[in-house]
């Protein structure tokens, strides 16, 4: 699920320096070497924590689909 709104990637200093050095979320300090996510909808990254709070919003927002009835029931 993640794979399609968020792209995981370790902070470089490339990242800090020309990016971000905070989350844009919670804008906690992101140091070399942190695991980071890029969050494609919104076009920013953020660090874990804040990345598992979105995953959790996105999945409680998706519509579960009976598989008897189908897409277009």
């Amino acid at each position: 699920m993640s794979g399609q709104y968020f792209v995981e990637q370790t902070a470089t200093t490339d990242i800090l320096k020309q990016v971000t050095n905070v989350c844009a979320e919670c804008y906690d300090e992101i140091d070399i070497d942190d695991k980071i996510y890029y969050d494609m909808q919104n076009y920013r990254y953020i660090c874990k924590d804040c990345y598992e709070e979105e995953l959790q919003t996105i999945e409680k927002q998706i519509e579960i689909i009976d598989e008897e009835d189908g897409l277009f029931a």
